[in-house]
């Protein structure tokens, strides 16, 4: 450091409140602005997790929501035939990544890609929403599962692809441990793997999960017996 140079720690404590007031009036001012029909192809990197947590001033929470409503003020409004078409959705994961790294309790980033980025018209923009929510999942699973169940049924039912929504079932079953977590978010890939006719597969699945006694609830333990038990038939008849 030079001489005419001082360190971070001396700058007046007003200096970096007028920065993070600026920043945030900036994302404010930028969110209320009506959007264009070439604002989805102008959305920017975004800035460092650092200098976010600069910005925000020890308000982390409010910065990660005023970060989101500054993104989404982009093909918010409507003016696409096909909304979040012209999304560049490298930059969008970034700046969830970002947002989430800001804020990692938040939901809101997580619901955003689940229930509006998602549900592009583009395959290949929906598959890249469904990987931010599966790389999310696997940093929390116990608090994440709900939105990687929804993942699932995109690739499921927007997709139609059954390996991609089995991959992320299995997820949750292998992953989310919490009590908390309900039976048909366990059981998903069981079902999945019944509509992929794979039917060995899915009594395998069932018969491990009784057998291993993770199974504390008894009303679920008859369930799941019902089900090995019906899918032994089918398999036998086939």
């Amino acid at each position: 450091m030079s001489a005419d140079q001082r360190p971070l720690g001396a700058v007046p404590s007003l200096v970096w409140l007028a920065l993070g007031v600026a920043l945030a009036l900036q994302l404010t001012w930028r969110a209320a602005l009506p959007p264009t029909a070439t604002a989805a192809e102008d959305l920017p990197a975004p800035p460092g997790v650092a200098t976010l947590r600069l910005a925000a001033f020890g308000e982390v929470e409010a910065t990660a929501r005023l970060a989101m409503l500054y993104l989404q003020a982009y093909d918010y409004g409507g003016t696409n035939a096909v909304p979040y078409s012209r999304l560049d959705y490298a930059r969008l994961v970034a700046w969830l990544d970002a947002i989430l790294a800001l804020d990692p309790r938040s939901d809101y980033p997580l619901f955003a890609a689940a229930r509006v980025y998602a549900e592009n018209s583009d395959p290949a923009r929906t598959r890249i929403a469904l990987e931010f929510l599966y790389r999310q999942f696997l940093a929390d699973p116990d608090r994440r599962w709900a939105s990687l169940a929804h993942a699932a049924l995109v690739a499921k039912h927007r997709l139609k692809d059954l390996p991609l929504a089995r991959r992320y079932a299995a997820a949750i079953e292998r992953n989310a441990r919490g009590t908390h977590v309900p039976l048909w978010a366990r059981q998903m890939e069981i079902f999945i793997l019944e509509d992929m006719n794979e039917l060995e597969a899915a009594r395998i699945i069932i018969g491990g999960l009784l057998d291993s006694g993770a199974i504390k609830d008894p009303q679920e333990a008859q369930f799941l017996a019902r089900r090995l038990k019906d899918l032994e038939g089918r398999t036998q008849a086939r």
